[in-house]
C-alpha cells in the first residue's frame, strides 16, 4: 500500500480539524450553546419593581438576564428602536404603538393594572379640568402620555389646541414643577408623590378609565425562540418571586426599593396604591384561554388610540400575547 504523502496527511488533518470546528457550531444538534443574556430596559415604576427586587435578592441570573435602567418609557423605546435592548417594561398602549412603528413586540407578563396610579396633577389655582385651558401641561412624548392627555381633554370638553403641551419625560416632571415651568402634569409614581408633596392636587386618574392602562413585560418577538426560552422563563419567574417577597416581606422589601424610588422607606408602599399587581394565577387568566382578557382590553385600547389619532393604521394583534413563558406553578 502506498504511503500517503505529507500533503495528503496535512489535508486530512485540516479536514478533521474542520469537522471538529463544525461540531461546535451551535446550530447543529448535540452541541451545548449558551445564548448571550437577554437585555431588558426598566424605568423606575412600582409595577416593575418586583424584577429589580429579585435581582437584589440574588434571584436573577445575570448570565441569562441583564437589566438596563432607563430614565423613562421613552428612553426604553428608543433603545428598542436602536436594537440595543431585547425587551422592556411598557404600558400596553406603548407596545401597540411600537408595533405600529415597526418594532415587533410580544407580551409575556402583565406587571400591573392601573386603578388610580396614573394621574393628572394641577396647581391649586386650577380648580377643575376645564380650568386647564391656556395652561402648560407636562406630558411624556409617548403613547401613554398621549392616551392619558386625550382622556383628560375629553373629560374637560377641550381639545389639544386649548392647552400648551410641554414634552418632558416623567423623570423631569418634579424638577419642572419646582422651577415653575409647568402648571399641570400627566404623571405617575414616583414623580406623582414628589409633585403632590409640593402642593399639587389630583384632578383625574386612571380610575376613570378602568383596564385601559396596563403595564407589561414586552419582548422582541424575534427572540421568542428556543435559544432564549429559558432566559425569558427565568425572567418571568424571577419577577413573580420578587412580587411574592414584596407581598410577604414588605418591611425588608421597602428598604431595598427605597433608593430606586428615591423615597423614604416608610413611603414606599404608598406608591403601590392604585395598582393591581397580578400574580401567576391572574396572569394566567389575563393571557390565556380562547378569549384572553388582555386581548379584549387591547381591542378597547386600539379603538381609543385610533380615535385619539395615536395609531396610524389598524392594529395587528396576532402574536401579541405569548403566555407560554409563564411558569407552570408559582415561583
Amino acid at each position: 500500500m502506498d504511503t500517503p504523502s505529507p500533503r495528503a496527511c496535512l489535508t486530512r488533518r485540516r479536514f478533521l480539524a474542520l469537522l471538529g470546528g463544525l461540531a461546535c457550531v451551535p446550530l447543529l444538534p448535540g452541541c451545548a450553546f449558551q445564548a448571550k443574556p437577554i437585555t431588558i430596559g426598566l424605568h423606575v415604576w412600582p409595577g416593575y419593581e418586583p424584577t429589580p427586587l429579585a435581582q437584589s435578592m440574588g434571584w436573577l441570573d445575570e448570565k441569562q438576564v441583564k437589566l438596563v435602567q432607563t430614565g423613562s418609557a421613552t428612553d426604553s423605546l428608543k433603545l428598542l428602536e436602536q436594537g440595543k435592548i431585547d425587551g422592556a417594561g411598557l404600558t400596553l398602549d406603548e407596545v401597540l404603538r411600537a408595533r405600529d412603528n415597526g418594532i415587533p413586540l410580544s407580551v409575556v407578563l402583565v406587571c400591573d393594572i392601573s386603578a388610580g396610579a396614573d394621574q393628572f396633577l394641577a396647581r391649586p389655582a386650577i380648580k377643575t379640568l376645564a380650568d386647564i385651558k391656556g395652561h402648560r401641561i407636562a406630558v411624556e412624548d409617548g403613547a401613554l402620555g398621549a392616551l392619558m392627555l386625550y382622556q383628560v381633554l375629553q373629560a374637560a370638553s377641550l381639545s389639544i389646541g386649548d392647552i400648551t403641551p410641554v414634552s418632558l419625560t416623567v423623570d423631569q416632571h418634579a424638577g419642572a414643577w419646582s422651577r415653575g415651568e409647568i402648571d399641570a402634569a400627566v404623571t405617575y409614581e414616583p414623580a406623582a408623590s414628589q409633585i403632590m408633596a409640593m402642593g399639587a392636587q389630583r384632578l383625574f386618574d386612571s380610575r376613570s378609565i378602568p383596564n385601559i392602562i396596563v403595564d407589561v413585560l414586552a419582548i422582541r418577538s424575534t427572540l421568542l425562540d428556543s435559544a432564549h426560552k429559558d432566559a425569558i422563563r427565568h425572567l418571568v419567574s424571577a419577577h413573580l418571586k420578587g412580587l411574592k417577597y414584596l407581598n410577604t416581606s414588605g418591611d425588608d422589601a421597602t428598604y431595598q426599593l427605597a433608593p430606586r424610588l428615591k423615597l423614604p422607606p416608610e413611603q414606599v408602599m404608598s406608591t403601590f396604591k392604585g395598582l393591581v399587581l397580578p400574580n401567576l394565577a391572574n396572569n394566567t387568566r389575563l393571557l390565556t384561554g380562547s378569549r384572553p382578557e388582555l386581548l379584549s382590553g387591547a381591542r378597547i385600547i386600539v379603538d381609543t388610540m385610533q380615535k385619539a389619532g395615536i395609531l396610524h393604521k389598524p392594529a395587528d394583534l396576532n402574536n401579541l400575547l405569548r403566555p407560554e413563558y409563564l411558569p407552570k406553578r408559582a415561583a
